[in-house]
């Protein structure tokens, strides 16, 4: 048996970012850029101003107050889209709106609740200094200036930033396409009859859902039966896949047959098992142009190993960084923990905060691989290395977050 660390760098040294692809900028949430988004215009494009109010020379009005309102001659107006096209002069102010452009002339805009008007004056109350509320030409980004850096998952305030930038179309990389094949004759789909020894399919679906928010594109192959050749003859179905990932058939039973089926077919495994819990049965091979990674069939340590092993190679795929895949975080355990084994440990937990605003954390005393109910109640892993003394309650650990979901808003 290999470390769980040993494991990850085998796997991830079979990987690369996948090429870049151009997509509308509608299309790219999630979407991890290739190039960097650089602006095509400056933005503001002009002088405008921030408030509701008049545009004035501040030095018309340096001596307004609210007792003694400095009158203004009114000539015309600014709007969103409808710019004044004269100049303010000595005098003269230029009812005004939000975002609408500065006229020639005025240096300063004087919040409407200063000021009252009729149809050719205003009284100015209130005196401002050259620049109030107003922003300058570029006050956001000017031309040329890159607004999203390479390797940046897209997210909805990004897609608003390109469209600002007037960046119709992006560079990102193509979608991974995971191929996901699940096996064993105890498997029936949900929905299906269920015979008297079988169970419902969990972990293809479950997998599907974990590439899915993480950018792939997942294609469920269906449940392979405990023979060679419907083995055989569904992992075709992996053909033009980047991936493909078995869920059971790993381990060295006598209907473990993954490993051997495609050994037979030339899949050198570089990993085959790994001592951690949940999760020893794991292996990972190529053969051709598709790697593959076999994951163990209770559902739980399916679970576990995919946000360990699939999660960073769908990152990586996509341009990102796999070390960067769920940010470790430190909560105060709520309940002490028993020396481990020489296996790595990765206990399933919820997070809370604590009375002092400290993260706390608190695993489940049933960790059995095959209590998914729990599993989904989990918010995080604790991760624990091999023959690790016993931590007691209040101490520090490290978690892992289980965020499966790529996107933010």
């Amino acid at each position: 048996m290999i470390s769980v660390a040993e494991a990850r760098a085998r796997i991830l040294s079979a990987f690369a970012p996948l090429p870049a692809e151009t997509v509308a900028l509608p299309d790219a949430l999630g979407r991890v850029l290739a190039e960097p988004v650089v602006a095509r215009l400056t933005q503001p494009p002009f002088h405008a101003a921030a408030m509701d109010g008049w545009a004035v020379r501040a030095d018309d009005i340096a001596a307004a107050a609210a007792n003694s309102p400095v009158p203004l001659r009114r000539i015309g107006e600014s709007s969103a889209g409808h710019a004044f096209g004269g100049s303010v002069g000595p005098g003269e102010a230029v009812r005004i709106f939000t975002g609408a452009p500065m006229p020639d002339g005025a240096d300063a805009v004087v919040m409407q609740e200063d000021c009252s008007a009729d149809e050719s004056s205003v009284q100015v109350g209130r005196a401002v200094v050259a620049g109030r509320f107003v922003r300058e030409a570029g006050f956001d980004f000017v031309h040329g200036q890159e607004l999203l850096p390479k390797g940046r998952r897209l997210t909805a305030r990004d897609i608003a930033l390109a469209a600002g930038g007037n960046v119709p179309w992006l560079s990102v990389h193509r979608r991974p396409r995971i191929a996901i094949l699940a096996t064993g004759d105890e498997i029936a789909l949900p929905g299906d009859p269920l015979g008297p020894s079988q169970i419902v399919s969990t972990n293809a679906l479950g997998l599907c859902a974990l590439v899915t928010a993480q950018g792939g594109l997942a294609h469920n192959l269906g449940v392979a039966k405990d023979t060679p050749e419907s083995v055989a003859a569904l992992a075709k179905g992996a053909a033009g896949c980047d991936l493909l990932v078995t869920t059971g058939g790993a381990a060295h039973g006598d209907y473990d047959l993954v490993r051997d089926v495609l050994a037979e077919r030339g899949v050198a495994l570089e990993v085959q098992t790994v001592a951690m819990r949940p999760g020893k049965a794991l292996m990972f091979g190529r053969a051709g142009s598709v790697p593959l990674l076999g994951l163990p069939g209770n559902p739980v340590s399916t679970g576990v190993t995919a946000v360990l092993f699939l999660r960073p190679i769908l990152r990586l795929l996509q341009g990102l960084s796999p070390e960067d895949d769920g940010l470790p975080l430190r909560a105060r355990l709520t309940v002490g923990l028993k020396a481990n084994d020489r296996r790595e440990e990765y206990l399933r937990a919820t997070l809370a905060a604590g009375p002092d605003g400290v993260l706390a954390v608190t695993p489940f005393a049933r960790q059995d691989s095959a209590i998914t109910s729990l599993y989904a109640k989990a918010d995080c892993l604790i991760p624990r290395t091999a023959h690790a003394d016993p931590e007691p309650a209040g101490a520090m650990v490290a978690v892992l977050p289980l965020t499966d979901g790529a996107l933010s808003i």
